[in-house]
């Protein structure tokens, strides 16, 4: 994580401050339940309330302890019996550090799917209102980045809104799986704790209790968790990378809004470039690239071991953070997006009518010719409108007077039946559907 691609609210969230503090929570709680069960005293588990839950962490107390014990968690209940006095003997009983450390990064984790979520539902309500500002706004569609066929923009927004909330049911699932608790002990069976304690602390915290621990929390459940970030982040590049094609200077249908004062180039004075789509490519790559450590985690040995740990340190914060930093950006994109339906439409027409060619092989078809014979007269009128576009970036030839011109394609339609298939409407008559189908 660097400052340039981090927001406060989740850079909080994997602060030390937080992270002892939900340590402390989690020590805190234990102590309740076993107070509760009579394992300690019900007066030492208030005194660890009334004096830790009021307490300031010395970060770096904790620090110079560990450098030290060369171990974290003894190094913070150190510290925490310097503030607590004699009851933290009652501190830690019967649990291992695994089941601070492991709770603690789940309940982390569901902290930031909550941030995230917050973030897909504010980008999803960008591309709902644009979408409907520009359900009616035709445009042409792209195959292979060839013109293919006319939809509209709105409809391409539509696809980018329920992509996303595929995203975001996606993330409450991994929010679900991920938010599980282990107070079990070493080698999680329970033997100097009682799972009761385990339900008390995974209620306190919100957090499920793990059916079976091996002292440490499946790492499957991390896995699925970072996958799905993995995805989500891939959906930003498809988004981002269709906007950057957008604003190539040959196409110029939509932009980033460029403000006053910015600068696209040191070098060029007149660049305006798509910086902010491209710095999500970029952004989208590196939350992928934590899938596979994540992945790698899965098989520990035996009940336990600690390769996954350093891992962690990295990815939980590295992957939420910019995920989170990046679809922030993205709905700032999408707000402020400039969209150019006249150049739009020019882009259309620059190839002379041939997004109609396949309503005139349907037609030709429908009339009776073959469809081997259908496609090579379309085609080989179509080729001549090609030929005068390569040579002068505008088709010169006109697809529909080419057509009309053709005795083979006249034998089978009349100028009437061929005019009417070039009409624009028809490729957008189903985009309220569509709409319908993906905003109710």
């Amino acid at each position: 994580m660097i400052p340039r691609y981090a927001r406060s609210e989740m850079v909080a969230v994997w602060s030390p401050e937080t992270k002892f503090r939900i340590w402390f929570e989690i020590e805190a709680h234990a102590c309740d339940a076993l107070a509760e069960l009579g394992v300690i005293p019900k007066e030492a588990a208030k005194t660890i309330w009334e004096k830790g839950g009021n307490a300031t962490f010395d970060i770096e107390r904790i620090d110079a302890i560990e450098r030290e014990t060369k171990h974290d968690v003894i190094a913070f209940l150190t510290h925490l019996a310097e503030i607590v006095g004699p009851d933290a003997r009652f501190v830690h009983q019967g649990m291992t550090s695994s089941d601070v450390l492991d709770t603690c990064l789940n309940v982390q984790l569901t902290k930031a799917s909550d941030i995230l979520l917050a973030d897909l539902d504010a980008l999803l309500a960008s591309l709902k209102k644009r979408a409907f500002e520009h359900k009616d706004t035709i445009t042409i569609g792209r195959s292979h980045g060839i013109h293919a066929e006319p939809t509209t923009f709105g409809v391409k927004l539509a696809q980018a809104y329920v992509e996303f909330e595929r995203c975001r049911a996606r993330l409450v699932a991994a929010r679900e799986e991920i938010a599980t608790c282990a107070i079990s002990g070493a080698v999680g069976t329970f033997a100097n704790i009682d799972p009761r304690v385990e339900e008390h602390v995974a209620d306190a915290m919100g957090l499920k209790a793990e059916p079976v621990s091996t002292q440490v929390i499946p790492r499957d459940r991390h896995a699925m968790y970072f996958a799905t970030l993995a995805v989500i982040a891939s959906s930003v590049e498809r988004l981002a990378t269709e906007i950057r094609h957008l604003q190539r200077t040959e196409v110029l249908e939509a932009e980033e809004f460029f403000s006053k004062g910015q600068k696209g180039s040191s070098a060029m004075p007149h660049k305006r470039n798509p910086v902010l789509t491209e710095n999500l490519t970029g952004l989208a790559r590196m939350v992928r690239s934590y899938a596979i450590p994540a992945m790698e985690n899965v098989a520990l040995w035996h009940e336990r071991d600690i390769s996954h740990s350093s891992v962690e340190r990295y990815v939980g914060p590295d992957a939420t953070i910019t995920l989170d930093f990046a679809l922030a950006r993205l709905t700032n994109v999408v707000e402020n997006l400039l969209v150019y339906p006249e150049r739009m439409q020019g882009n259309m027409d620059r190839l002379g009518g041939l997004v109609h060619s396949q309503r005139i092989l349907l037609a030709l078809t429908q009339a009776g010719v073959s469809r081997e014979d259908s496609y090579r007269l379309v085609q080989r009128n179509a080729m001549k409108v090609w030929e005068s576009y390569h040579v002068s970036g505008d088709a010169t030839v006109d697809f529909l007077e080419q057509l009309l011109a053709d005795d083979e394609v006249r034998a089978a339609l009349s100028e009437e039946e061929i005019r009417s298939r070039f009409d624009l409407g028809y490729h957008t008559k189903h985009a309220d559907t569509i709409f319908k189908r993906v905003f109710g």
